[in-house]
């Protein structure tokens, strides 16, 4: 077990695992989020329709949460080393046959494939922050390990468009299959054991079904297992036609497509360092609270674009990725919090099966929702915009709960004997 950092200062190794950390959810994120930008390409060239792509990408999520479910009774059982290198080999396995499909029914299988090891990843990789890192610090390391969604926006998006655009939309994952590998290896040989939860787990002496069962009934845990669904769903409805709407409606073409990520990334990789110190300073509900009133603002403006100049489409995209991230570090910081220590595997687990199946019912729900008309254009993304909202309106609520839940149990922690 590492020592537990100071508010100014990491150790070299923990510096090193929140960096190997980052670079496998990149990877991991980078996987999910291509191929929305991909599905203007995908459409046409695979000739299908919005409501099969939408099962290309419901696919995914479906599949990890299956997967994320049925793991969460093992989750505690193992050293986490060791979970999270079975299941990235798996992932990149899965990702190297999207890199070779030919149709539909191909990409499809692969999709599932891919989500059945993918969606267990974030889940350990949760679980080994809250073990090494303690809460007062955990938004910091939050903030850095979920810029790998921003440098996938600034890196990772723009790239692989245009190698889909120059060589074809095969090449995104072999990508990541490529640089995923030598992330793989440099754990497997660098990062020590994490088992001092195997002890704990032990001594409870639950077989993996009880403390499945156990982990789920918790009332507590269901508060906070609502929440990761909401926050979900309301991030997520908007996402699968997202570059298909900045293309067909908003007039962005397909090689001005990247700069939108890119610039949007590079704007995040600034604020998400910044919304985690603040979160630790200032109070993670405080910040959440004011992260979902931006995010609610620009999604009405987003959803309501008409033929829009780049540099003001790139302005809205970076202010409201900045309120989603704002609500995500805080709220994902404050659920670490929730479960006990010989709980956190499954807890995790369970909580990432369901942002993976409410990411699926988004997505399913957004392809039967929106409507392409003769001329390409969408039809009905305000729609999918104003059902964002109600979401996040919601997920505030549960959120007030959750960290009145928090607040309680580090309270009363306090108050116990030494």
């Amino acid at each position: 077990m590492t020592s537990a950092p100071n508010e100014q200062s990491f150790s070299r190794y923990q510096i090193f695992i929140i960096a190997v950390l980052a670079f496998i959810q990149f990877t991991v994120i980078l996987d999910f989020i291509i191929i929305a930008p991909l599905g203007a390409l995908l459409i046409t060239l695979l000739d299908i329709t919005p409501g099969q792509f939408g099962s290309i990408v419901s696919a995914y999520a479906f599949s990890a949460g299956i997967s994320g479910f049925l793991a969460a009774g093992f989750a505690d059982r193992y050293d986490r080393k060791k979970f999270l290198l079975f299941f990235y080999a798996g992932f990149l396995f899965g990702t190297f046959l999207c890199g070779i499909a030919t149709n539909f029914a191909f990409l499809l299988t692969a999709r599932i494939v891919t989500g059945i090891f993918g969606g267990v990843i974030a889940s350990v990789s949760l679980a080994i922050v809250a073990d090494l890192f303690p809460l007062n610090v955990r938004s910091r390391v939050m903030g850095f390990v979920q810029m790998s969604f921003a440098v996938a926006q600034v890196a990772g998006i723009p790239l692989g468009i245009y190698l889909a655009n120059k060589i074809g939309w095969h090449a995104p994952f072999m990508l990541i299959v490529g640089i995923g590998i030598p992330a793989g290896i440099a754990m497997m040989k660098l990062v020590r054991p994490i088992d001092e939860h195997l002890a704990a787990a032990n001594a409870s002496g639950h077989n993996a079904f009880v403390h499945l069962w156990k982990t789920i009934a918790n009332r507590q845990y269901l508060i906070a297992y609502t929440m990761t669904a909401m926050l979900t769903l309301g991030g997520f409805l908007m996402m699968p036609f997202s570059s298909a709407f900045l293309v067909y409606n908003v007039g962005i073409t397909q090689e001005e497509l990247p700069l939108v990520f890119m610039f949007t990334g590079l704007a995040t990789i600034i604020i998400l360092p910044i919304v985690g110190r603040i979160s630790d300073s200032f109070g993670k509900l405080q910040v959440f609270i004011a992260g979902t009133f931006i995010a609610i603002t620009m999604i009405a403006i987003y959803v309501n674009l008409e033929v829009t100049p780049l540099w003001e489409v790139i302005l809205i995209n970076v202010i409201l990725f900045a309120g989603m991230m704002s609500r995500m570090i805080p709220a994902t910081t404050t659920m670490t919090a929730i479960p006990a220590l010989t709980d956190r595997g499954a807890y995790m687990s369970i909580s990432s099966s369901l942002q993976q199946v409410s990411g699926g019912v988004a997505s399913v729900l957004a392809g039967l929702i929106i409507v392409q008309t003769g001329s390409g254009q969408l039809k009905n993304y305000d729609v999918l915009g104003y059902a964002c909202i109600i979401v996040m309106f919601a997920a505030a609520g549960l959120m007030v709960v959750v960290n009145k839940l928090v607040e309680r149990k580090i309270h009363g922690s306090a108050r116990m004997p030494h």
